[in-house]
């Protein structure tokens, strides 16, 4: 049988308490929360669709769901995964071209990415809000 020596004493990886929190680690790490939790919002559509699809007391109980507090919070998330999740995905789409590598352009995709999933939710809701006319 061959011999085999002891392994030689190597450096741990880098791991979140090694490397200097920056935003664009943090914007990584927050696309992929968003995505789980993507996951588990097309849950809730899946809810409301066989709700919609089995009968109109079904509906009913996931519509006082969702126009409850907690329900219009989940919602309110829910939008702003998929605002984040989809401008993250625009950013990694320019880093796919070969673009935006510098540090500059790193930090200011970013900040784009952070500043219009919060703004795109907001607008989004709004309008949501001008078409039903307000909470019911």
């Amino acid at each position: 049988m061959a011999e085999t020596k002891a392994s030689a004493e190597r450096p741990l990886s880098p791991h979140l308490f090694i490397y200097k929190p920056m935003l664009t680690m943090m914007m990584s790490i927050a696309h992929r929360v968003t995505g789980a939790a993507l996951y588990f919002g097309t849950l809730l559509v899946a809810w409301w669709l066989i709700a919609a699809a089995s009968s109109p007391k079904a509906y009913a109980g996931i519509g006082s769901f969702m126009n409850s507090f907690f329900g219009r919070l989940v919602l309110f998330g829910y939008t702003w995964a998929l605002m984040h999740h989809m401008l993250g995905g625009i950013r990694h789409l320019i880093w796919d071209t070969g673009h935006g590598f510098g540090p500059h352009e790193r930090e200011w995709l970013a900040v784009a990415s952070l500043v219009g999933s919060i703004s795109l939710t907001i607008i989004i809701w709004i309008v949501g809000y001008l078409f039903i006319g307000g909470p019911r």
